[in-house]
């Protein structure tokens, strides 16, 4: 495994060409973009480095092996055979197996997982005398099962839960947003720590979060414990030391006089951003403030807007009066100003604005789109 390996990092649809920037700033090789995912190739300490580093990565899988023209039950028990998994994790340890994709010979992936399953603690069984344990909630190790057709791929999960999980958020405000995006829309953005950054509905603080983790080359995972790739027989604690402390060694401190604040008018919310960012480590470079957007004024100095409204699938809210006053507050109190705004496709039609960029994105199930207002002083709004 120290050779350059095949990888791929899952992310949320929409998020595939920042993701594959990121891997490409990293180090990546052969990088190539599919739908909710990038495939890339690096050795061993890029896998860890990956994991560590990666802001808009869910997970990032190592491919063992690809099989083709998979008909058969007896077909898939035999090429999960040809796998030496004794040489990858012990029979100490406990698997779960996943299966997405789509393939034309199976219908029901219970079946395919079970037939993996079967597959795996025979050879286990056969060549040790005993088997690994199946742990659905909290496995040891985790293999997926990828059909594309005819094709499958049998890839290794390194990162265990998913990379969204920080360990900073302790506390959240109802539906908050996932990491991932949030590391995503500011990426999308092109905010760089050029000019203040302000969510002027910051909820639990995520944006801001991730915000400032961005602009000081922050590790996402930084302040995370586990990873799935440290059950696997060839974890190089010594790599990952190494990887963790050059990782750590390229923090910088934002530039001079920029500032990264948000609002709410809960302080409930207030409180939980607070919190959050303290886990995160990170009091000294957010600060956040009760506040209604709806009755602020854009600061002296120039500001970018990134924020996460409310939707009416998730909150309780009259879509048509809470858009248009967001619209309106932006028109009269906050003149050149750049605001993105990840919101509802529908809300679109109720802002009173005319966006320059709409991008379509995901958050969870509900399709969303982040758009772009620039808000000329001056400019005559309609």
């Amino acid at each position: 495994m120290m050779n350059d390996l095949k990888l791929s990092a899952s992310t949320f649809a929409g998020l595939e060409q920042v993701l594959s920037e990121e891997l490409l700033q990293l180090g990546a090789k052969n990088i190539k973009i599919g739908h909710r995912n990038v495939q890339f190739e690096g050795d061993l300490g890029f896998l860890y480095k990956a994991n560590y580093n990666l802001h808009t990565a869910l997970r990032v899988f190592l491919q063992l092996k690809e099989f083709k023209f998979i008909k058969t039950g007896e077909q898939l028990y035999r090429a999960i055979s040809k796998i030496d998994w004794n040489q990858i994790f012990g029979n100490d340890k406990s698997f779960r197996i996943d299966v997405s994709g789509k393939s034309e010979a199976f219908r029901n992936t219970q079946f395919i997982a079970l037939k993996a399953k079967d597959a795996l603690v025979d050879q286990f069984r056969k060549n040790t005398g005993k088997r690994p344990d199946v742990n659905i909630k909290n496995p040891d190790i985790r293999i997926r099962l990828h059909f594309d057709a005819w094709r499958m791929q049998v890839l290794l999960d390194s990162s265990g839960e998913s990379l969204h999980k920080r360990g900073y958020r302790s506390a959240t405000n109802l539906a908050p947003i996932n990491e991932v995006l949030a590391a995503g829309i500011v990426k999308i953005s092109g905010w760089q720590a050029q000019n203040n950054f302000l969510d002027p509905m910051c909820g639990s603080g995520t944006l801001p979060i991730e915000a400032a983790m961005l602009a000081m080359n922050i590790p996402a995972s930084i302040n995370r414990e586990k990873f799935a790739f440290m059950n696997w027989k060839n974890f190089d604690s010594d790599l990952w030391k190494i990887i963790k402390k050059s990782s750590f060694n390229k923090i910088k401190d934002l530039p001079t006089g920029i500032k990264i604040s948000g609002y709410d008018k809960a302080p409930s919310a207030v409180e939980k951003s607070i919190q959050n960012i303290k886990n995160a480590g990170l009091e000294d470079f957010i600060k956040i403030k009760q506040a209604d957007f709806f009755k602020t004024i854009k600061p002296e100095q120039p500001v970018t807007l990134i924020f996460n409204p409310p939707y009416n699938e998730r909150l309780t809210i009259d879509v048509q009066h809470f858009y248009k006053k967001i619209g309106d507050t932006l028109k009269h109190h906050y003149p050149d100003t750049i605001a993105w705004i990840l919101m509802q496709k529908d809300a679109l039609k109720w802002i009173g604005l005319r966006p320059s960029k709409k991008i379509p994105l995901y958050n969870g199930k509900i399709e969303v789109r982040m758009a772009k207002f620039e808000m000329y002083s001056g400019r005559k709004w309609t």
